[in-house]
């Protein structure tokens, strides 16, 4: 099956979400949240995403998290996982309650296109307080990809993982997966990265993005917002219209594309130091806002 045949099936598939210029949105992804270990990529950046999320919330944006949210290559399990980042996930149930969650699963968390694993970990959680299984995000479903259709210009923008243009890591998953967790997980440590990463091998980012960017063309420019590289993308208009978010495991900063008031923002959030030497954790945005409607073709 080739990488078009992918996105073409991920496409077909993906429930439509409708919006609005009055809707808003904050897309994250690849926060590989772990177990707190010296592996955990997302312990370093978790106060600054936490942060963030909360700001999201408060302001009544919609969060669509594009895959790669939980580490379940280098982790057995979500219960530790769970465990490790309580808080991130206690205000992802408070998104999820009000409708406002929408999950994507990638190459890292492929383990949740398996409806019936979805539901034995991310339905309930072990209240260890009550010793009783109590309510997370009860009735979801992860998706491979989702639609969201503006209501009015009917311009509809697709949102997946991208490791759909990857063999490798969608194909064979479960062999990169074994030695992630078996291989580089315990050289994570001495600083050797995993090869079979294009967040970490360019030549493998290259060709990711190249495959996106021909079934972007080939469905006539068809808007798409993708992740898996960690490496953010933001078209000009007239160009071919492939966004990434980036991710949320960059040194010192997190990413991600913002879609409010009919337009979109890439945004980066980090820690900045004040003149009067104190720490705080600000937005800074590195592209647009420009109109979605910039990039209509239909």
């Amino acid at each position: 099956m080739s990488s078009t045949t992918r996105f073409d099936r991920a496409f077909a598939n993906a429930p439509v979400i409708p919006f609005s210029d009055e809707s808003k949105f904050i897309l994250f992804s690849d926060c590989h949240r772990g177990d707190n270990s010296g592996a955990d990529d997302f312990a370093n950046n978790r106060n600054i995403y936490f942060h963030a999320l909360k700001q999201y919330y408060q302001n009544g944006f919609t969060y669509c998290e594009l895959g790669d949210g939980d580490e379940l290559w280098e982790n057995l399990s979500f219960d530790s996982i769970f465990e490790s980042h309580k808080n991130v996930y206690g205000l992802m149930q408070q998104f999820y309650a009000e409708g406002r969650l929408h999950l994507i699963w990638g190459n890292h968390d492929m383990v949740y296109k398996n409806q019936s694993y979805v539901e034995k970990h991310l339905h309930t959680f072990f209240d260890r307080k009550t010793d009783s299984d109590q309510p997370l995000f009860p009735g979801i479903k992860v998706h491979e990809a989702l639609i969201l259709k503006h209501t009015e210009t009917n311009q509809e923008l697709f949102l997946c993982h991208g490791h759909q243009a990857d063999w490798m890591n969608y194909v064979a998953w479960q062999f990169n997966r074994f030695m992630v967790r078996v291989l580089w997980r315990p050289l994570q440590g001495a600083g050797i990265s995993d090869p079979t990463s294009p967040a970490k091998n360019y030549y493998e980012l290259i060709k990711v993005e190249r495959r996106t960017k021909k079934w972007i063309t080939q469905r006539d420019n068809q808007f798409t917002i993708t992740s898996h590289t960690h490496r953010p993308r933001f078209p000009e208009p007239g160009d071919i219209a492939y966004f990434n978010d980036g991710s949320c495991v960059h040194p010192r900063s997190i990413t991600g594309l913002e879609i409010e008031n009919g337009a979109i923002t890439l945004i980066k959030w980090q820690i900045a130091t004040t003149e009067d030497g104190f720490l705080r954790i600000i937005r800074i945005p590195l592209e647009g806002p420009q109109k979605l409607t910039a990039y209509q073709t239909k």
